[in-house]
């Protein structure tokens, strides 16, 4: 189970964030999910590799992130920028999210 306060502090942090994001468990399990995910099929208690189609999660970095417990940052396409971040305390956790770079 999930303290409650580590929820409300992703949703305190990740809710105005411009792009998707999502707090996940070590075996790829939504705890919570900002209202841009969630719009995007990426709700609580769904498997987050599962949402979508397949080549969505293509070069998924979770495991080395979760191997390494070191911030990871790719970019699949031009102009989207994903990221896996450590919730520092919690080795069972992390922060991911993806970004589509506006144009200027």
């Amino acid at each position: 189970m999930i303290d409650e306060h580590i929820i409300e502090s992703f949703h305190a942090m990740w809710d105005s964030f411009p792009g998707i994001a999502r707090l996940i468990g070590r075996e790829h399990q939504i705890i919570a999910s900002n209202k841009k995910a969630e719009d995007a099929g990426f709700i609580r208690g769904c498997c987050c590799a599962k949402i979508g189609k397949p080549e969505i999660h293509k070069g998924c970095l979770a495991h080395r992130m979760f191997q390494t417990m070191e911030a990871q940052l790719d970019c699949p396409s031009e102009g989207k920028v994903r990221g896996w971040v450590p919730v520092q305390g919690h080795d069972d956790l992390s922060v991911h999210f993806t970004l589509i770079v506006p144009e200027k």
